[in-house]
């Protein structure tokens, strides 16, 4: 592998399976991440808080990636204190209706403080929440982690507004149509509210850390950290920002159509490529390895 870029062996095989029509595509689940940025006082820019799964893990083991995680089909429909822009405002910009947005935003707050103990939320529509370290703190974390509660449950428990103004769509990536689990997923760019710190809460994650995109990057390219080509993507459409919230200000301007893999078959062989992302391109031998 010349660089860090997560290629499963069974790849090949379910490609040609996808390519030749022995294989059924499953439904994409919806899913939201967040890169959650923090000023370093340096000029090389903000860092970026990423997790690295556990090499134990079904889907992208080993992976360096973001908090996230699959929508809760009950965030749909229970009504959320909300601050920032409206529900119609995020249902266009996220491409889906006004239930789905709020359900797509709702994943990507629970899943920040879920893995990284981070919430974008406060008891107010100006105000976001202190430490959140504390023992009744993590016992609704849990809660929330097992399912035993809901997100929208939880911030009307606690009597909290969720803050859809910290958060800017950055970009939308659809898992390939062989792989066997599937997500449509919308990423999402944050700035750590202040007095807030983040931890290693996830069970799916063995380390966390606080890094430049463009260190992160570097570290790619040099075969050192593996990821997914939507992480690696969205960490270099980072590396130009200065400051976490030149970042999130920029996040308007970002495109969400979606980034499918195509894979087809030419010349002897399968030609798996991301549209406008050439770097991913793989050339793979009818019966061969990735080239």
């Amino acid at each position: 592998m010349a660089n860090g870029q997560w290629y499963p062996e069974e790849w090949p095989e379910r490609i040609r399976a996808l390519a030749e029509g022995r294989l059924t595509p499953v439904e994409p689940r919806r899913a939201a991440t967040v890169m959650l940025l923090r000023d370093t006082g340096t000029d090389t820019g903000p860092a970026v808080h990423m997790l690295r799964r556990r090499a134990s893990m079904a889907f992208a083991g080993g992976a360096y990636a973001y908090p996230g995680g699959g929508v809760d089909p009950r965030d749909d429909d229970l009504h959320v204190r909300w601050a920032g822009p409206t529900r119609a405002w995020w249902a266009d910009r996220l491409g889906v209706d006004e239930t789905a947005a709020q359900a797509i935003v709702c994943a990507a707050v629970r899943e920040t403080y879920e893995e990284a103990g981070v919430l974008l939320a406060g008891p107010t529509p100006d105000s976001v929440v202190g430490d959140t370290t504390g023992p009744d703190w993590e016992t609704d974390r849990a809660a929330l982690v097992a399912r035993d509660l809901s997100f929208a449950e939880f911030l009307d428990r606690r009597g909290l507004v969720l803050r859809s103004d910290l958060l800017g769509a950055w970009a939308r990536w659809i898992t390939p149509e062989f792989e066997t689990r599937r997500y449509d997923t919308w990423f999402f760019v944050a700035v750590l509210p202040e007095g807030q710190r983040t931890r290693n809460a996830s069970t799916e994650a063995d380390r966390t850390v606080w890094i430049t995109p463009g260190e992160a990057a570097s570290s790619y390219d040099k075969g050192d950290l593996t990821m997914m080509p939507p992480t690696i993507a969205t960490l270099r459409g980072l590396i130009p920002y200065g400051s976490a919230a030149e970042a999130l200000s920029s996040a308007p301007e970002h495109d969400l159509t979606p980034v499918l893999a195509r894979a087809s078959l030419a010349d002897g062989e399968i030609v798996l490529a991301w549209p406008g992302h050439e770097e991913f391109t793989k050339h793979i031998p009818v019966g061969g390895a990735p080239a």
